[in-house]
């Protein structure tokens, strides 16, 4: 822990009338002997100032240096002292700018600062020297990275990842189920356009990335192989893969999942057709025909608008009366084989309007196809809506001028068998205006697109959560990862999905996915190596550290882990791996022992920093006192806007930064109620199916634990609604006064905690 500690003020930085003096002869006389050093400096960001910082550290044998003036987020690369603990309190956007007051008036340029804003900088002053004496420079843990990436799938996005990582030095294992490399790839006659000018659809050159990875030294393929068990963590992974010539134990230290994706059983689409009227196909099987030469058809109506289909209710159950039978089947080995890792199958009919901006590019090609192959042939292509991305848009347009070719917006009446092999298709509200008959010679219907997830554990991971990866079912089986900030990373650290498991997508969508990929699993490598978080916090240090004499075995920390970080002991006790934790902190939240730490980030920390706040006695002379745990994610960086934007807030808040609320502890919401504090807000990232948590699960996490602290409180005679948690997005920061402006009405309209004064 910091015990000399360095305070310095940017006077540049530090406006509305503030008398900057008085707050460091203020830190001098509370701290002593904790701060040797304080210093008011004219511009902390100049060399000058950072040269003087040094001398003093050498000088004064300083051990941590506390920064205050503009937000830790600003001109963070600068601040960096050897063996010093350097940290920041924000002076200037949550608190000079933020500043108004409880009349609603701003301090006018030249004025004096009032004295709830030299009480709101004081307390943060003293709350970000007691951060700093209760923080302990964080060391690595690091492990002997191996370097050597395993990618699971040998299709378009697997090649592509192995060749990468390849290519930058890694070694590759490259693990395909199937006897041959290529995967669905292989069975397309051409595909969209890859390249310039983007209009006309051609061989998809999988033979060469085939005959690359192949030839490629670095590269070791095992066909008709299957990953069946994945332990240890990030860095260094063991993976048992079962071979047609028997187990093989492989020493990995990242994995790129690229298992692709399998065509959706068909007959959901019995209601247009398939299964009962000939000439009625898949998108899937319409390319095998072009591909083997057997297509013969000059009439062809391409369907995408499968409203028939679903009923209009795409959340219905996809053949829920023959999933029990099928579940059961699946459940039972056959004589004399081991039973696998149960896995539920999540094929269900939203993989159909998943995969409409795949199905939309491939009705294009394929119409043409038809086009290409017999003059006067014609293709019509019938929507609900045509979903074409980026630079596609040329193909469309290419598509829309070329003879033969009719696409029309249209509702789909029925499919029905016509006169002399023909087949109808019946169709209200086209863009001409009239429901009409169309009579083809065939009818290609969509093909939905099922991640091999949905299906199948897949990575078979040796982990206290189970097999497979968590929450599948609120994905439809794809993969759950944060698809704004993280879209390659799983909820398992070190496996990073690519192509059609993650998402639908075309072939050069894959291609980038897959680069992408590959490089996660690389830096994943080279972090693990250093002892370093990966990501959110990239290059975090620290790590939970854990007190055993202490620990009940209650297993919540082990349960609530979003990333499966801990597995457990016959006993009940967490066995951490490093290397899989992303520094949430969650696992510290959970603990009701509170014997999870981090050495930069405490339960003493935020408690100590809470107790730091001055509460007035009477709340009708000095106002209420509202603490507010923001989310270092979205909450605060908004905060931080909002300020900058001229957007003031209540003079009573104290902001204290968390690394996501899923590490709020109820400890914490405990010592601001016994020391008389008013209100605690928690503001962090947006949950549920859209969820915008950097951590994926904290903010939801932190939301089922209210319901905890309010019988907590309830039991103590406090209102439960004086803790109240909000969701804010990054760039919501508008919305953010507003709440504040909210819950201090709510707070004015209560009282003062009954627990003030005592």
């Amino acid at each position: 822990m910091a015990s000399r500690i360095g305070v310095y003020f940017d006077q540049s930085s530090i406006g509305g009338g503030l008398d900057v003096e008085a707050l460091s002869d203020g830190v001098s006389k509370k701290w002593g002997t904790l701060t040797p050093v304080v210093k008011v400096l004219p511009v902390l960001a100049a060399e000058k100032a950072r040269d003087e910082i040094r001398a003093d550290i050498e000088e004064n044998e300083l051990d941590g240096v506390l920064l205050c003036g503009t937000s830790p987020r600003v001109d963070w690369d600068l601040y960096k002292f050897d063996g010093v603990i350097v940290d920041r309190v924000n002076l200037r956007e949550q608190c000079v700018l933020s500043y108004k007051n409880p009349d609603g008036s701003t301090v006018e340029e030249g004025d004096d600062a009032p004295e709830l804003l030299v009480n709101l900088a004081t307390d943060y002053m003293n709350m970000g020297v007691v951060r700093l004496q209760k923080t302990t420079a964080p060391e690595a843990a690091p492990v002997e990275s191996v370097r050597r990436v395993l990618v699971l799938g040998g299709g378009w996005t697997g090649l592509t990842a192995a060749r990468n990582a390849s290519i930058a030095g890694l070694e590759v294992v490259l693990v395909e189920k199937g006897d041959v490399l290529g995967g669905k790839t292989l069975n397309l006659h051409q595909t969209i356009p890859l390249h310039a000018p983007y209009v006309e659809a051609h061989a998809t050159g999988i033979e060469q990335k085939i005959a690359d990875v192949e030839s490629d030294a670095n590269i070791k393929v095992l066909k008709g192989s299957v990953l069946t068990k994945l332990a240890g963590m990030p860095g260094e992974f063991t993976a048992l893969v079962k071979t047609p010539t028997g187990d093989e134990e492989i020493a990995v230290g990242a994995v790129v999942l690229a298992t692709g994706w399998q065509p959706q059983d068909a007959k959901l689409l019995a209601p247009l057709g398939y299964g009962n009227v000939p000439n009625v196909v898949t998108s899937a099987e319409f390319e095998k025909m072009v591909k083997e030469g057997t297509m013969t058809a000059r009439r062809v109506a391409f369907i995408l608008n499968t409203s028939l289909c679903d009923g209009g209710d795409i959340y219905a159950p996809f053949c829920a009366d023959e999933a029990a039978p099928a579940e059961a089947a699946a459940e039972a080995p056959a004589e004399g084989e081991e039973a696998g890792p149960k896995c539920k199958d999540l094929e269900s009919i939203r993989h159909l309007p998943y995969s409409n901006s795949i199905s939309s590019v491939v009705a294009l090609k394929q119409a043409n196809y038809v086009c290409d192959k017999f003059e006067g042939a014609q293709a019509f292509i019938l929507y609900d809506s045509m979903v074409v991305q980026g630079i596609h848009e040329r193909y469309y347009k290419a598509a829309q001028d070329r003879l033969g070719i009719m696409m029309s917006k249209a509702d789909i009446r029925e499919v029905r068998e016509g006169a002399n092999g023909t087949v109808s298709v019946l169709c209200d509200n086209t863009l001409i205006g009239d429901d009409i008959q169309i009579d083809v010679d065939m009818v290609v219907l969509p093909t939905g697109i099922v991640p091999s997830t949905a299906k199948d554990a897949i990575m078979n991971f040796e982990y206290r959560q189970g097999p497979g990866f968590p929450d599948l079912d609120l994905f439809d089986g794809f993969a759950d990862s944060n698809y704004i900030c993280f879209p390659y990373e799983t909820r398992r650290t070190g496996v990073y999905a690519a192509g059609c498991v993650r998402q639908p997508m075309t072939l050069d969508s894959c291609e980038e996915d897959a680069i992408g990929a590959a490089m996660k699993a690389i830096q994943c490598i080279e972090s693990a190596n250093r002892g370093v978080a990966v990501h959110p916090r990239s290059g975090d240090l620290s790590y939970p550290i854990f007190n055993f004499v202490r620990c009940t075995q209650c297993k919540r920390c082990t349960e609530e882990c979003p990333f499966g970080a801990l597995d457990d002991d016959e006993k009940g006790t967490p066995k951490p791996n490093y290397s899989r934790c992303r520094r949430c902190g969650t696992c510290m939240g959970a603990c009701p022992e509170r014997v999870i730490s981090f050495a930069n980030y405490n339960i003493d920390q935020i408690g100590s920093m809470i107790r730091e706040v001055n509460v007035p006695a009477d709340m009708k002379k000095g106002g209420p006192r509202v603490i507010i745990l923001a989310c270092e994610n979205d909450a605060y960086p908004a905060l931080d806007m909002a300020a900058l934007r001229g957007k003031p807030w209540s003079p009573y808040v104290r902001i204290i930064p968390v690394r996501c609320l899923g590490s709020v502890n109820a400890i914490w919401v405990a010592d601001a109620m016994s020391k008389g504090i008013d209100g605690v807000m928690m503001l962090g990232c947006k949950y549920g199916d859209d969820y915008q948590c950097h951590f994926v699960k904290g903010s939801e996490i932190c939301n089922r634990r209210k319901e905890n602290i309010a019988e907590t409180l309830n039991r103590l005679g406090v209102e439960p609604d004086r803790v109240e948690q909000y969701e804010v997005a990054i760039d919501e920061y508008d919305k953010l006064p507003g709440m504040i402006e909210g819950f201090m009405n709510m707070i004015f309209e209560k009282g003062p905690n009954p627990f003030k004064g005592y």
